[in-house]
């Protein structure tokens, strides 16, 4: 199906599938930002090679994940679910004791129906700890979609006012800022933000990052309350009726939906602080909610462009292709033609164009002003069309998922991995840089290679 409009982004849709990384890989990063909790991955042996696999051997310090293997006994209803699932859990509490254990559902669990949500409360009374389950299997999400069914299970924990005596202690970025300050400077601080409701980042960043965003707010005036995760379950954010949140990642329009409609939060819509362009735009949006007009972020967006110049050079004129894996593909277009590439294609696994409006509507814009043509953006892209795409259009870059790269190399195009930017911090202005480190990697090895007198093999 294909919907077109004079001047309006081309959306299409291929096969239906996921070609992606598995989201139970969400449990790499989660684990790490969720210093108190347990993963448990509910799933069969091909789940645990895949964990080994993607997430690498821990040598110094052992992980706060485990695979709960199914056997033939356990598909087969032989074995009583809830029984084995309390040995785990007890065995988990007496040897990490966490906060929270959070089950993570895979295909299989879903394959054989196994009642998840229906076990945990009743283990969770029985065992003392909160249990939390998210489903995260390959049939019903993409790569980082397992971080959105994890936060969106989340959510529904965060307290609310009337269930903590003091929310301010539960924000370890404001105690992490206020560290080593008097009382009354504190205060006097605080007089210096504008008066507006609470505000709620959701998203799993790293620890400077968050601390960098804060930051960028607090210039303008405006106070995060907390953000989801937390560091530390027991520190999650107090959520009320009226309060705002807003997303770092593109891809949490399930979290986003579990504030909006439960939590009943109002949603600020706006692009993603992925680039300087985006991050500009991001704090705009927050700003325009609360009626503050934003200060210095047109010099602080120039700044950023002008530290960039070198990676400009390098990039300027090259074109690149998005197969779609994480989807992180609009934002980081979105930004990569403002530094002047052209982009053929933009898959994505999926798209949900209510939560991405504002980042849409800043693709157009860009495009237009950068005197690009749209792109067309494929959902669930079908690979082997997109494999013949690419095969006559001939881009400098594809951005592909692990399993495309190998072969795509072999025929003389040059491929960045999708993953890297999963795991790398492109959040910000300062992080900007990184991006374009990323991308232009490969560019840069093959001129080091044109230089040394080698050219690429292609083949035939």
């Amino acid at each position: 199906m294909t919907a077109t409009a004079p001047n309006a982004l081309n959306f299409e849709c291929e096969t239906g599938n996921y070609h992606t990384f598995c989201p139970i890989s969400c449990v790499a990063w989660l684990y790490q930002k969720i210093e108190d909790s347990f993963f448990l991955v509910i799933g069969t042996k091909t789940c645990g090679y895949f964990l080994q696999n993607a997430m690498g051997v821990m040598i110094f310090a052992e992980p706060r994940y485990a695979m709960a293997e199914l056997e033939e006994g356990d598909i087969s209803a032989q074995l009583n679910d809830y029984e084995e699932l309390k040995r785990l859990c007890l065995q988990i509490k007496r040897d990490r004791n966490p906060s929270v254990i959070v089950w993570i559902g895979t295909c299989t669990t879903e394959i054989i129906k196994m009642d998840l949500e229906g076990l945990a409360p009743k283990l969770e009374a029985q065992i003392g700890i909160p249990i939390v389950v998210a489903r995260a299997n390959g049939l019903d999400y993409a790569f980082t979609q397992g971080e959105d069914t994890v936060l969106a299970a989340i959510a529904a924990r965060c307290p609310t006012p009337t269930a903590v005596s003091d929310p301010e202690e539960r924000n370890p970025i404001q105690r992490l800022l206020n560290f080593g300050k008097k009382k009354e400077d504190v205060q006097a601080e605080s007089q210096q933000y504008h008066d507006h409701p609470p505000l709620v980042l959701f998203g799993s960043l790293p620890d400077p990052v968050v601390t960098q965003l804060t930051l960028e707010l607090k210039k303008q005036g405006i106070k995060v309350s907390g953000w989801l995760p937390a560091k530390r379950y027991t520190e999650l954010p107090v959520i009320d009726e009226g309060y705002y949140v807003a997303g770092v990642n593109p891809f949490l329009s399930r979290t986003a939906t579990t504030l909006i409609r439960r939590r009943k939060c109002q949603l600020i819509t706006a692009p993603f602080p992925i680039g300087p362009d985006g991050t500009r735009a991001w704090i705009e949006q927050i700003c325009a909610a609360f009626g503050i007009q934003p200060q210095g972020l047109a010099e602080r967006e120039a700044e950023t462009w002008e530290k960039l110049s070198d990676y400009l050079e390098l990039v300027r004129g090259k074109s690149v292709f998005f197969m779609g894996d994480n989807l992180l593909e609009i934002s980081l277009a979105r930004f990569l033609i403002r530094c002047g590439m052209r982009v053929h294609e933009i898959g994505i696994p999926y798209m949900d164009k209510r939560y991405q409006a504002a980042e849409l509507a800043l693709l157009t814009k860009t495009c237009t002003e950068m005197g690009h043509p749209l792109p067309t953006i494929v959902e669930k892209p079908d690979n082997y069309n997109q494999l013949q795409r690419i095969k006559a259009l001939q881009p400098d870059l594809v951005i592909t998922g692990m399993a495309h790269a190998n072969p795509l190399e072999a025929r003389g195009i040059s491929t960045k991995w999708s993953v890297e930017f999963t795991f790398a911090q492109i959040h910000g202005f300062g992080n900007a840089r990184d991006i374009l480190e990323l991308v232009t990697r490969p560019l840069r090895r093959n001129q080091a290679l044109v230089g040394l007198g080698w050219q690429k093999l292609v083949a035939n």
